[in-house]
């Protein structure tokens, strides 16, 4: 058999998790595999995620190379997916998800609880933002982005107190022990797919199709399908101040889906949050009754504000 081309971004979060996947498919599949770099919009550019539009930037480029042939399988984050379709890729398999919150790295391993009125935490998701200002806790907030050792290094060289990153990646990096705190899902609900890698080819690859369907997870796929679809009803772009969880659990008739989300003013001000439950068979459905309960709240008009009024980027190079 041919070697398999896997596409994926260049930073090394991006191909320690491509690396993962290319493990996967050797260990379950027999397939040997090499590792493509591939350059994206959101790779090329400094500016804040939502002044590019947020949704796909770092996707779009993969696709390309897919359906010209230039790679034959796709890794990509699956909270940076677009929740229309792509005409001529299916979304393959969705491995077994890290822990999807989010986390504090902080100087003097210090808590947001502990953080001084005042004191600087960088982020540049309007999610997290929206979120942190609802807490109240008198943090200023500044605008960053970058790879995980260039935010780090922002706390650790004083240009900020703490910022907030989601703990998969740190743990895929092996960098837990900078963690100085997790964050409660009541505090801070992640990205809808947060923590969840998604395997995408060629549809008419047909064979390989089915050969990584035997990486997906299955539990997995039912919460990120779940929360993908509140986005989707809610048309919000993976750059929303928008929040979702969904795991499954045990209800009294065995195993249920629990879906929960949260619609934000930018400010924190203003707040649309629920929840449901459902067959874990049914993730969409239960995804989209959620959202419209949502809308019926006013959770449109949350997903509409201007995105540009958080926090200025600054100091934003990798």
């Amino acid at each position: 058999m041919s070697t398999l081309r896997l596409g994926t971004r260049a930073s090394a979060l991006a191909t320690t998790q491509s690396g993962m996947v290319a493990d996967l498919i050797r260990e379950r599949l027999g397939r040997e595999v090499e590792l493509v770099e591939v350059s994206t919009e959101g790779d090329r550019s400094a500016a804040p995620l939502a002044s590019l539009g947020g949704t796909g930037v770092f996707v779009s480029a993969l696709r390309d190379a897919l359906l010209y042939g230039h790679v034959d399988v796709a890794v990509h984050s699956l909270k940076d997916l677009p929740t229309t379709p792509a005409e001529g890729i299916t979304l393959a398999a969705i491995p077994p998800r890290e822990d999807p919150r989010d986390v504090v790295v902080a100087r003097d391993g210090l808590t947001l609880g502990e953080l001084p009125v005042g004191s600087r935490l960088g982020t540049g998701s309007p999610r997290r933002v929206s979120q942190l200002e609802a807490l109240g806790l008198g943090l200023e907030l500044h605008g960053i982005r970058g790879n995980v050792d260039t935010r780090i290094r922002k706390v650790r060289e004083g240009e900020v107190d703490a910022i907030v990153l989601a703990r998969a990646g740190l743990a895929r990096l092996g960098r837990l022990d900078e963690v100085t705190e997790v964050l409660d899902p009541l505090q801070m609900l992640p990205a809808p797919g947060q923590g969840a890698l998604a395997v995408e080819c060629r549809t008419d690859d047909s064979d390989l199709v089915a050969a990584l369907g035997e990486l997906d997870d299955r539990a997995t796929r039912a919460a990120v399908t779940a929360e993908r679809a509140v986005l989707s009803a809610l048309e919000a772009g993976c750059s929303a101040p928008l929040g979702t969880l969904a795991e499954v659990v045990e209800g009294e008739d065995g195993e249920e889906l629990w879906l929960r989300a949260v619609a934000m003013s930018l400010d924190g001000a203003l707040t649309v949050r629920m929840s449901a439950t459902g067959p874990v068979d049914d993730a969409e459905e239960l995804g989209t009754r959620l959202a419209g309960s949502m809308l019926d709240e006013g959770a449109a008009d949350l997903m509409t504000a201007p995105l540009e009024q958080g926090p200025p980027v600054r100091n934003q190079h990798a």
